[in-house]
């Protein structure tokens, strides 16, 4: 246990991850969104590219477990399935195309998928049309091929399927569902093909410390009168993880 302390502590650029995983959490707090689209640019400047993907991913499992039970009862399970069976042959392929770029491609393309989502969240763009069964099955496989190839799993569902046109809770459930299910569907391809080992695990387990609490901080500080200003922060903040995770400046 010490010696995997020890060796988390060594982590190259430790501080940082933890800075970024912690305003991740304020940021998801209040808004509901953006722990990858902060965590995932700042990690890739100091961790590998599959480091990165079974950090996010396996933090994600850590903090998710609390909110699942009430995404159970209202998630369609239909829906969520149709999802993930469209993530399941992608996730794979993902990191087929993760382990056989350079980590710098793998870093301009985490940093075009993030400003991609950043300028449609600015502009106000979202997906308006009825999502499909076969759409459904698309979302999964987008979000599955996404997340394998960069752990931005995200930002497909934000833009196509959060913003569709059913309920409101019945969607957000089906989005919290999905996206654990999909988190442990990469966590296990990454260990079965030995991309990730036990100093990663050690590594989200210690993240998902401060990212817990920091998420709880948010969630504390939300107030729904001021959910415009909360999200022009959160905007920013995502903003300048995008930039700052920028390849140009290693």
């Amino acid at each position: 246990m010490l010696d995997a302390l020890i060796a988390v502590l060594a982590t190259p650029g430790f501080g940082w991850l933890v800075l970024a995983i912690s305003v991740a959490g304020i940021v998801r707090g209040f808004t509901g969104f953006g722990t990858a689209l902060i965590f995932v640019p700042v990690a890739g400047l100091f961790l590998p590219a599959a480091h990165v993907i079974a950090t996010i991913t396996m933090t994600g499992i850590a903090s998710t477990a609390a909110l699942l039970p009430r995404a159970w009862r209202h998630a369609s399970h239909r829906e969520v399935g149709l999802m993930v069976l469209g993530a399941l042959p992608t996730v794979p392929l993902g990191l087929m195309v993760m382990d056989s770029l350079e980590g710098l491609t793998v870093r301009w393309i985490v940093a075009g998928i993030a400003g991609a989502t950043l300028l449609a969240l600015v502009s106000g763009w979202r997906y308006s049309g009825t999502v499909t069964r076969p759409g459904l099955v698309a979302i999964g496989a987008a979000a599955g091929l996404a997340g394998g190839m960069t752990g931005l799993t995200g930002p497909v569902v934000i833009l196509f399927y959060l913003a569709g046109q059913a309920g409101a809770q019945t969607v957000r459930a089906n989005t919290i569902l999905f996206l654990a299910g999909l988190d442990v569907v990469v966590v296990s391809n990454l260990l079965l093909r030995g991309f990730a080992g036990f100093e990663v695990i050690w590594l989200a387990l210690a993240l998902a410390v401060p990212y817990f609490i920091t998420s709880l901080i948010g969630q504390a500080l939300f107030d729904p009168a001021r959910e415009t200003l909360y999200r022009r922060a959160a905007l920013g903040v995502i903003a300048l993880a995008v930039l700052s995770g920028l390849p140009v400046w290693s």
